[in-house]
Parts: C-alpha cells; structure tokens; sequence
C-alpha cells in the first residue's frame, strides 16, 4: 500500500509537495483545542497497513508536542506498520549542555521523550553544533534533509555577484557548501553572544568584495540579533551595498523580522521550514529525498 501522510495544520504546502514526490496518499488529520484548552486530534484517514509519516515542524514546540504524540500513539492503535515524523524545523536542539548547574538538557531530554513514539525522523539542517550527529541525541533512524543545495539555487537565480557571510567559525563547513553551489566566494564572522539580545559580531577583512552584495546567512533567525550586528559592521567597513539576510528557519521572535528590515537588509529570504512571510526558498524537494532515501532502508520494526 501507499504510504500515508498526515501533514499538520499549517504543513499542507511541503505534504502535499512530499506525497506528490513519494508517491503517497495525503491523509486528513484534525488537531484543534476544546474550550478547556485540551488538545483534540482525530485521523479521519484510517491508517490501518499503512507506512505513516506525521508532518509537523516543530517551532513552538510546547504547543505541539502533545498533539503529535497522540497523533502517533492513535496511527499505531489503529494499525499502522510504522509511524515516523517529517519535522522541518525540529526543536528542543539548542540546549544541547549544562551551561549552569541545575540546567535541564532539554534537547537530550527531548529526543529521548519523541523517540518512544515515532519509528524515525527526518528534519532539515537541526542544530548540532554539540553533537556529532543526530545518533547522539535520537534513538531512531533518522535522516537531515540540508538546505545548502536550496539556498545555492536560490542565491544564483536572486543575488548576482554575491558575497556569502557566515556567522561565526561554527558556520564555516556549511557556508562554503552554499558558496561552491552558487559559485562566488564567502567569508566567516567570530560572534561573541553575551545574553540573547547582546550579540557581538567580528568580520574579516572584506575590502577585496565591496563591489559584491553581502548576503548573511544563518541557521536560525530568533532574535535577530546577529544578523543586526552584522549589519552594523559591514556599514562600518564602508560597504555601500544593502545586504540580503538568508536564514534557514525563520522563528523571528517578538519584533525580529521588523528589526532586521529596519536595520537595513535589503531583502529577507527563508526556506519553508516554518512557515513566515520571509518564505521564499523550497527545501521540500530536499526532505522528500531524504524522506524517500530513509524508508527504503530497514527502519525498526513497528513497536
């Protein structure tokens, strides 16, 4: 039988690009709240015999996580082979140490909790900067979806003569990645992250590409606050050109997309990993594949 996808409200768009590349059925799932705020799910599409995939990314987590364990637990009772998770932003990954004694390490303690519910897991470029891989955290076969290639097409169809800039040192592997697809030349900034809106950010030398269009990029845009700082130095560095700011999940909190607009960027582009205004380039090919790439290996056996 086809497999079947149940994408979440607000993940119909990368569902329906996902059963389109998959071969798949999409199936209808309900997920709303009663009065009492009790979260209520119901899969109207019986999932009996079916491989399962739930599509739900998860920013604002907490508001989700209930509803997406329901969901899985209810496709397993109702017969499904296997039950796995597309989550193009995944989250619960940043705090991935103990910075201060007592602190929970809730990106452990999360992907230990998902890990009992789901039979795998695919998501685009998560947060490892502490761990070697997404073994070390999830207990399932699980795949990353990367949005370099995404971005490279987008930045050669969009930004000629473009410089790419990475935040910091952390940024570096996947930055050249972006820049040997769209062919020009990148650069990497140190940060210096004092608390979460005092950001401190060093560029290199750049006087080589002021006639270039400065684009930053980054991982994940919550506050803003680098991309800002970034702003401000490469005006001080006498680079006339208004940079065009790329992010792969846009979270924009509170006033962050308007503050960076305001900064001076002169575009703002996302992939479509949460859904924002800023969406402006397609990682669902990139989730498919990899999606498609993972059933076709042995994945655990149905609990």
């Amino acid at each position: 039988m086809k497999p079947l996808i149940y994408p979440f409200p607000g993940n119909e768009r990368v569902g329906e690009t996902l059963a389109a590349a998959l071969d798949a059925e999409t199936g209808a799932i309900e997920v709303r709240r009663f009065p009492d705020g009790e979260t209520y799910v119901r899969l109207h599409t019986p999932p009996v015999g079916r491989d399962v995939a739930l599509v739900c990314t998860l920013d604002q987590p907490d508001a989700k996580s209930l509803a997406l364990y329901f969901a899985a637990a209810t496709a397993r009772e109702l017969g499904a082979v296997r039950v796995g998770l597309v989550a193009p932003y995944l989250g619960y990954m940043r705090q991935d140490a103990r910075f201060q004694p007592g602190e929970a390490v809730s990106s452990l303690l999360y992907g230990r909790w998902l890990s009992q519910f789901v039979d795998w897991l695919v998501t685009v470029d998560p947060h490892l900067h502490r761990h070697a891989s997404m073994r070390e955290v999830y207990s399932i076969p699980a795949a990353v979806a990367p949005a370099a290639p995404a971005i490279s097409r987008w930045v050669a169809a969009h930004v000629p003569q473009a410089l790419l800039i990475g935040p910091d040192g952390e940024s570096a592997q996947w930055v050249a990645e972006v820049a040997a697809g769209a062919g020009c030349p990148f650069a990497v900034a140190s940060k210096q992250r004092r608390g979460d809106f005092d950001v401190r950010v060093a560029l290199p030398d750049v006087s080589a590409w002021r006639e270039r269009t400065p684009v930053l990029i980054d991982d994940i845009v919550s506050t803003a606050r680098t991309m800002i700082a970034a702003i401000q130095q490469l005006r001080a560095a006498g680079v006339s050109r208004a940079p065009t700011c790329i992010g792969v999940h846009a979270l924009f909190a509170g006033d962050a997309y308007a503050a960076l607009q305001a900064a001076g960027a002169a575009a703002v582009a996302t992939c479509n990993t949460v859904v924002h205004a800023s969406n402006a380039i397609d990682v669902a090919p990139e989730l498919a594949v990899a999606v498609r790439e993972l059933l076709q290996r042995e994945v655990s056996a149905p609990r």
